[in-house]
């Protein structure tokens, strides 16, 4: 699992926050980030796209981070839990439960995220 830090002076949760530059991310996969105590997948696809999504399983309690990325699905590496990565939705079973989006924001060459409230 990679990790990224973030550098955060916002206190509420709807403010974007600077996780990273872009050349921290894998090419391709997830990183972790804490973001007030939070932590975060933060995730690049193959496309170049970056999202953000919580970092720990519904089902298992355990770092999404550390999975596969199969296009824009992210896969727990415990039970194989599958989550989309733009909804949080899981694709079935043994999770049942969503995982919370956060928005992402590319500025230059820092990502940017504002946690959801959920």
């Amino acid at each position: 699992m990679s990790e990224v830090t973030g550098s955060s002076t916002a206190t509420a949760e709807s403010e974007f926050v600077r996780v990273c530059a872009l050349d921290e991310l894998p090419a391709v996969g997830a990183a972790a980030a804490d973001i007030h105590g939070r932590t975060v997948a933060i995730v690049r696809t193959e496309d170049g796209n970056v999202h953000a999504v919580d970092d720990t399983c519904s089902h298992a309690n355990v770092s999404l981070s550390e999975g596969e990325l199969d296009g824009c699905t992210l896969e727990c590496w415990l039970h194989g839990s599958r989550f989309d990565i733009r909804t949080g939705q899981p694709s079935g079973p043994p999770a049942l439960v969503p995982i919370a989006v956060h928005t992402v924001k590319i500025e230059g060459d820092d990502v940017y995220v504002a946690l959801s409230q959920n």
